[in-house]
């Protein structure tokens, strides 16, 4: 351990679940440079704002910040250093310097340079307090820091097991901002899990860009008997990649799972965020078999129409999606499914949304997430094509799938009522009296009584059967 330096940091977070992890892996690296966690921003030496640039709304959020005079006022009291880090730091790299509000920029990649950079910025006059680095890697997957865990009553951790993302969707950045992917070593995944396990973790989130397309080539496989023949992956029936795979001996994600909920049989294990391409049998059955594995998928559609699909360079059809969440629910009975959601893309035309609207309405979803499109530089979208369905109409659609979800999933939720799920409780209810607050299995929230002749408590996995429903919420009694 570094002797402390005095100075202090404190991280903003914003965005997705895997800068919820780069941000730990922010802390552990601060950490060992001597640096101390601050309680609030107003007190820290440097603040680190780890940003999104998926949308445009969610830019234009950390460029108020950034342009508000009396927030960057508060904010240099005391010489304060700020560092913009994450997606947005790489995305707009020169224009951050530009920001005189700014003064250190960092990429995904570039977390283990934060102390030198800071140190640079100690040696330079006050006209250039700035600097940068947002070199993108190839093999970068920070596999040696673990995250020091330093709230003990959290009974949830994330791990990162890959970073990147090879599937160049037409409408999306996160090629450009998180480069191309890569997979951390199954060993130090194992090692993590192993640490986390003893440490009291109850839930255990894997994280990726495209989190199932984990190969970890450096690794043998311990599968002799799975249909990985010759190390060839298979994607699902009917879903083509984008770019051609490097087939090749190793360790894919359906193993990687398998390997981890043995290590852990205590943990419950959740993964996000996949990509439908990315499922096949192996990986199903795992799900379906291994008692630690929630019965719960994300599968992003994005577009219910074919032409829009492959528009979209998803490379696959609304009719292979449907036989997909078949095909799972066939294999995972009580399975409960998510999806992403975009409408007003380039082109889409009244007939290709209602398409969308229909899929909704097929599907029934548990959870979904709607957006209306955001055209972002560097994307194929932005090269090739017209972002040409008016804002209104586009505010118009987004309300339309919304409210067509609402309607289905309170069905789902009312169908709940009388089964038996197993709730992880992870807080307090709102009546903090007389509630627990948990997840389902299904991923679900879940309201159970205090103080009843059952005792759990946060950090109990509970037995429970629901006994009434809401929008998004089970109200259960302990069983």
């Amino acid at each position: 351990m570094n002797r402390s330096s005095g100075k202090s940091y404190f991280i903003e977070t914003h965005g997705c679940q895997m800068n919820v992890a780069d941000s730990q892996i922010v802390e552990t690296v601060m950490d060992s440079a001597g640096y101390s966690m601050a309680d609030d921003a107003e007190e820290a030496d440097v603040l680190f704002i780890n940003t999104c640039a998926i949308r445009e709304g969610a830019e234009q959020k950390i460029w108020n910040k950034l342009g508000s005079k009396h927030h960057a006022m508060k904010l240099r009291k005391r010489e304060k250093k700020i560092g913009v880090l994450g997606c947005m730091a790489e995305r707009l790299k020169d224009k951050m310097l530009e920001n005189k509000t700014v003064d250190l920029v960092a990429g995904p990649d570039a977390y283990r340079d934060l102390p030198r950079l800071l140190k640079i910025l100690e040696n330079q006059s006050e006209e250039s307090e700035q600097a940068m680095n947002v070199q993108l890697s190839f093999d970068e997957t920070y596999a040696d820091i673990i995250p020091v865990r330093k709230d003990k009553n959290d009974f949830h951790a994330w791990i990162s097991i890959m970073r990147g993302c090879n599937n160049m969707c037409s409408f999306c950045i996160v090629p450009f901002t998180r480069g191309r992917e890569r997979s951390r070593p199954t060993l130090s995944i194992e090692d993590e899990v192993r640490y986390l396990r003893d440490q009291g973790v109850r839930e255990v989130t894997l994280l990726g860009q495209n989190v199932n397309s984990y190969h970890d080539q450096g690794q043998m496989s311990q599968w002799l008997d799975h249909s990985f023949v010759g190390g060839k992956h298979e994607n699902s029936s009917g879903f083509k990649e984008t770019f051609k795979l490097r087939d090749g001996e190793g360790v894919r994600f359906a193993e990687l799972l398998d390997r981890v909920s043995d290590i852990a049989p205590e943990v419950r294990f959740r993964f996000t965020s996949p990509h439908p391409k990315d499922f096949p049998d192996p990986l199903l059955h795992v799900i379906a078999n291994k008692a630690n594995v929630c019965k719960q998928i994300h599968l992003p559609a994005q577009s219910g129409n074919t032409d829009m699909l492959f528009r979209m360079r998803r490379n696959h059809s609304r009719e292979s999606y449907l036989e997909l969440v078949s095909h799972i629910r066939e294999i995972i009975p009580g399975v409960a499914l998510s999806s992403d959601f975009i409408c007003g893309f380039c082109g889409e035309t009244d007939e290709e949304f209602e398409d969308t609207m229909s899929l909704i309405e097929l599907v029934g979803y548990d959870q979904a997430f709607f957006f209306a499109y955001s055209m972002r530089e560097r994307t194929h979208a932005h090269r090739r094509m017209q972002d040409d369905v008016p804002e209104d109409v586009k505010k118009r659609r987004l309300v339309r799938m919304i409210d067509a979800f609402k309607v289905k999933q309170l069905e789902i939720q009312k169908a709940e009522i009388g089964r038996e799920h197993l709730v992880f409780i992870d807080k307090l209810g709102r009546v903090k009296e007389t509630q627990f607050s948990g997840l389902t299995d299904t991923n679900k929230r879940a309201i159970l009584p205090r103080n009843t002749e059952v005792s759990y408590d946060i950090g109990d996995l509970v037995r429970a059967r629901v006994t009434d429903s809401s929008q998004n919420t089970l109200f259960c009694e302990p069983i």
